[in-house]
């Protein structure tokens, strides 16, 4: 029986001089026309910090900066106050990472291995927060963190407004959750029957397997806390506490065009430093789906 091949292009078409030269040449056209639309942003901000504020204004614009000043680099840094942002972020992205992998890691494991009553209603009810638009949950998440219930704290200009939203993540619950799913049983039981409490289980034999999935929720927590910027502009108000992102922002009326866009290179960098180290357990954690007992 003859095998039969399903694609968009025929092992037979590939087999000819014209056939393989037309994929070529869309195969090449589609890499180099995506990989300019993600890449030429970050270039026109690059360049653009090392062009004049003349330079910038004119029109039509130059692609190539005529000169190259890297001082402009060291001139915002001073005057945008940029340390004090990018600690104030860092302090706010590790804090929510660590509250994250804390709460999220340990719901979804109840949920996936110790099974409590009503499991499936709570997480068909932490899905369907994804549905809801994020602008319309700011006001009642600021009201909240204003007057935390119970306790009655007012939780703004402190860092707990950022970790603990950021930390209430369905979705980043519901990738490790199937990921747990796909952890295979017998390995607790196993371990239950050596007397291992469930915690132990967690730590010792659950977190050690799913470390590529903890990569991504841990990267994707760092990334959105680092560029967020309403919800630290609601919660963080006073200059001191700003995030970098808010604090660029409240400053850039003041600064010339080629100072914010250094700025902003310098604000960019640990994210796109970050992507590139991990990229590959970014990859990793979201095509595991399965584990071989």
């Amino acid at each position: 029986m003859e095998r039969q091949f399903r694609g968009l292009v025929s092992p037979h078409t590939l087999n000819t001089r014209r056939g393989r030269t037309i994929y070529w040449i869309v195969l090449v056209t589609v890499v180099v026309g995506f990989t300019a639309i993600f890449v030429f942003p970050l270039y026109w901000m690059v360049t653009g910090a090392l062009k004049s504020s003349e330079e910038l204004a004119t029109i039509p614009p130059s692609f190539f900066p005529t000169s190259i000043d890297w001082s402009v680099y060291a001139e915002a840094w001073d005057q945008l106050d940029l340390g004090l942002f990018l600690r104030n972020t860092v302090i706010y992205a590790v804090g929510a990472w660590l509250f994250t992998l804390a709460i999220d890691v340990t719901a979804a494991y109840a949920l996936s291995k110790l099974r409590p009553m009503f499991g499936k209603l709570i997480l068909a009810l932490m899905l369907a927060t994804l549905m809801i638009p994020p602008m319309v949950i700011l006001l009642p998440a600021y009201l909240t963190v204003k007057d935390l219930p119970i306790l009655g704290w007012n939780l703004l200009n402190t860092p707990w407004a950022i970790w603990l939203p950021a930390a209430a993540n369905g979705f980043y619950i519901f990738l490790l959750k199937r990921f747990f799913d796909s952890i295979p049983r017998e390995l607790l039981e196993a371990a239950e029957i050596d007397g291992a409490t469930p915690f132990r289980i967690l730590w010792s034999i659950v977190l050690p397997v799913s470390r590529p999935i903890i990569g991504v929720v841990s990267i994707l927590s760092v990334v959105t806390v680092w560029k967020d910027f309403v919800w630290p502009l609601l919660v963080l108000p006073d200059s001191d506490k700003m995030s970098i992102s808010v604090g660029i922002s409240s400053l850039s009326a003041q600064m010339p065009q080629n100072v914010l866009m250094a700025a902003l290179v310098i604000a960019s960098i640990p994210a796109i430093v970050v992507f590139f180290i991990f990229q590959r357990s970014i990859m990793a954690g979201l095509t595991a789906g399965s584990l071989k007992g």
